[in-house]
């Protein structure tokens, strides 16, 4: 899945990278943000099906995308990423060897800008993400460049996410919801391709740091870290809940909808 806007040169250079991979992708999902240029007509002359979101915003576009893809796995990308030809077949085979994990970040390496600060700018960037993240999480952060989950996951916390707002780091607000019950995990040989343009300018830094800060805050209390860091090991004393017990919850759940739309929050079921 790949959300965009006004980048018709970077995702043909995308998308071909895609059409060479060694394992194919099922269908490849290209949302287009409110595109000026040809993005949405390069998409579909590259055989992505192109799926339109008018909310502006990265978050907006990338649930979009997340909520029309059919496969059980969806990766993600950007449109100025350039996978590795091996990224769809090395993050399938980690899924299918690992069921106990709902989600995958991979490795980056920057393929634009001065040769001589590709790697330690890449280093400094992804490490300090990772550095700063974690701890927030209690977790590892989710990279919306190079990354895959599980569908099942996604339907599971899509109602949650903040889509509707574009100032926020959408895929460090999805991680927040992904890891509270689900194992994310790092595979380094998922390589990526990406672009230095986080860089280009000191105002465009900034405000990938102030939309990372905003995401953190807008999750607490309920998320503080210290919260967070203790709840996966009450989850793990909680015993495991039965396949009835489950149903029983969500007709419970209905039940107690139905009655408060329909006579109100303080109203009584009859014995």
């Amino acid at each position: 899945m790949i959300p965009v806007k006004d980048d018709d040169t970077e995702l043909e250079r995308c998308l071909r990278a895609l059409a060479s991979q060694t394992r194919a992708a099922d269908e490849i999902i290209v949302v287009d943000n409110g595109s000026l240029d040809a993005s949405a007509a390069v998409a579909r002359a590259n055989g992505a099906r192109v799926v339109s979101c008018r909310v502006p915003g990265i978050p907006a576009a990338s649930a979009c995308g997340y909520d029309a893809a059919t496969g059980d796995v969806i990766l993600r990308l950007d449109a100025d990423c350039v996978p590795e030809s091996s990224w769809i077949a090395t993050m399938a085979c980690a899924f299918d060897a690992r069921p106990d994990v709902s989600a995958l970040v991979g490795g980056a390496h920057f393929i634009d800008g001065p040769r001589i600060l590709r790697l330690p700018l890449a280093v400094l960037y992804l490490g300090a993400y990772a550095v700063v993240a974690t701890p927030t999480l209690g977790h590892l952060p989710l990279f919306g460049s190079n990354m895959g989950f599980r569908r099942s996951a996604w339907r599971g916390i899509r109602a949650g996410v903040h889509r509707s707002d574009p100032e926020l780091h959408d895929d460090l607000d999805l991680a927040f919801h992904l890891g509270r019950r689900h194992r994310i995990r790092y595979l380094p040989r998922a390589r990526m391709g990406i672009s230095m343009r986080p860089f280009a300018s000191g105002r465009s830094f900034a405000r990938r740091v102030r939309r990372g800060f905003r995401t953190v805050v807008i999750h607490w209390p309920q998320d503080f870290p210290p919260l967070r860091w203790v709840r996966p090991a009450v989850e793990r004393m909680r015993p495991p809940v039965s396949p009835a017990g489950r149903a029983a919850r969500r007709t419970r759940r209905r039940v107690r909808a139905g009655g408060e739309r329909a006579t109100g929050p303080s109203a009584r079921f009859p014995e």
